[in-house]
C-alpha cells in the first residue's frame, strides 16, 4: 500500500543540527497532531519541514483526491508532486476564510490543501484566535463542511497538524539561558489564544530547549538515524495499523478502540490515574489510547503495556502550562 520513495521536500531531517531523542521521537509519532513549543531558533521550523520526507507516498486513491483538490483550488499540479503528501504552510496572518476555505466565489482553504499531508502553523500564537478555533472541526472530522446563503460544500480535511510557538512573547520564559521579561499577566493574555479545546485535539506536546555552543559542536555519541532509517520505520508502522484495522491509529473511532487498543491491566489502571490527574476530557482519553497504541506499534508489541500510557501521558503534558500556574 505504501512506497517510501522520497518525494521532493524542503528539507532533509540530515540539516536538523539536534537529531536527538526529542527529534528521533517526533519523527517516529508523524501523523499524530504534534505541538512544539521552545525558544527561538532551537530548530522547531526545521524539524517541521523536514517531516514531510519521513511520511510514505500516497496511495492511489489518495494522490488521485489531492489532484482534484489542487484542480478545484486552482493550484498548479507538476507530474513530479504525484502521490507526494502536501505540506503547507500559511502566514500568521491567514484570514479563517483561507484557512478553512470559502469566499464569495467558493474555494477550498488549506485545511483541504493539506488533505492527507501536513499542516504546518509556525508562530502559533500570531493567529487570530477564531481562525485557531475554525480548525476545531476539521480536526475531528477530518472533512469541513462550508455552509453560505449561496452554497453548502463538503470538502475532504484530513490531514496532521503541525504547530510551533515561543513559550511567551519574547520567547524565553522557562530557558536556564535566556531572560524573560515577560510578567506572567502577559504570557497569560499570549497563551489565551490557544484553547482548551484545540489542545484537546493536539496528541503530542514537545518542549524543545537550547543546545549549548558545546552540545552543537560536539559529534553524536551514536550514529544518528537518517531521514532513509526513520522514514522506512515510520512506513513499517503505518503498515502495520492499515493490516490490523484498514486506517491509521488516529482514525479509528471510539467504538472500535477496545477490539484493536488491548492493554495489560496495568495500562488500563494508568489510563484512568491520568484521566483523574491531567484532568482529560473523553476526547483527550481516547487520543491517548491512540497514541499508546502507536507507540506499542513502534516497539512491535500487540498489547498496550503500562509504558506506553506513561509515554503517551508525558506527551500530551502541555509544554508551557505550568508558565501561568
Amino acid at each position: 500500500m505504501y512506497s517510501i520513495e522520497n518525494c521532493a521536500v524542503s528539507r532533509d531531517l540530515m540539516e536538523y543540527e539536534r537529531r536527538d531523542s526529542i527529534a528521533e521521537d517526533a519523527c517516529d509519532l508523524i501523523g499524530h497532531n504534534m505541538l512544539m513549543v521552545g525558544p527561538p531558533g532551537t530548530g522547531k521550523t526545521l524539524l517541521a519541514n523536514a517531516m514531510p520526507g519521513l511520511l510514505p507516498s500516497l496511495s492511489e486513491s489518495d494522490a488521485l483526491t489531492v489532484a482534484s483538490v489542487r484542480s478545484v483550488a486552482g493550484v498548479r499540479f507538476e507530474p513530479a508532486d504525484w502521490a507526494c503528501p502536501p505540506f503547507r504552510a500559511p502566514h500568521h496572518g491567514a484570514s479563517a476564510v483561507a484557512i478553512v476555505g470559502g469566499g464569495r466565489h467558493i474555494t477550498p482553504g488549506e485545511v483541504t490543501l493539506a488533505h492527507a499531508g501536513i499542516l504546518f502553523l509556525d508562530e502559533l500564537t500570531e493567529f487570530k484566535r477564531h481562525v485557531l478555533e475554525s480548525l476545531r472541526e476539521p480536526l475531528e472530522a477530518g472533512m469541513i463542511t462550508i455552509s453560505r446563503a449561496e452554497y453548502r460544500v463538503s470538502y475532504p480535511a484530513r490531514f496532521q497538524l503541525i504547530a510551533a510557538m515561543n513559550p511567551c512573547p519574547c520567547g524565553y520564559a522557562g530557558d536556564e539561558r535566556g531572560f524573560c521579561r515577560c510578567t506572567p499577566d502577559r504570557i497569560a493574555r499570549y497563551l489565551e489564544k490557544i484553547s482548551g479545546p484545540l489542545l484537546d485535539r493536539i496528541d503530542v506536546h514537545v518542549q524543545i530547549g537550547r543546545l549549548s555552543s558545546e552540545e552543537l559542536r560536539k559529534p553524536p555519541k551514536t550514529p544518528e538515524p537518517d531521514s532513509a532509517q526513520l522514514r522506512e520505520q515510520v512506513t513499517q508502522c503505518r503498515q502495520t495499523q492499515f493490516v490490523r484495522q484498514g486506517c491509521l491509529n488516529r482514525e479509528l473511532d471510539a467504538e472500535r478502540l477496545d477490539e484493536f487498543c488491548p492493554m495489560q491491566p496495568a495500562a488500563e489502571s494508568l489510563i484512568q490515574q491520568s484521566m483523574e490527574k491531567l484532568h482529560l476530557s473523553a476526547r483527550a482519553c481516547h487520543r491517548m489510547i491512540k497514541l499508546s497504541r502507536t507507540l506499542a506499534d513502534l516497539d512491535g508489541e500487540q498489547i498496550i503495556s503500562a509504558s506506553h500510557v506513561a509515554q503517551a501521558a508525558a506527551f500530551r503534558h502541555f509544554a508551557v502550562r505550568s508558565l501561568t500556574a
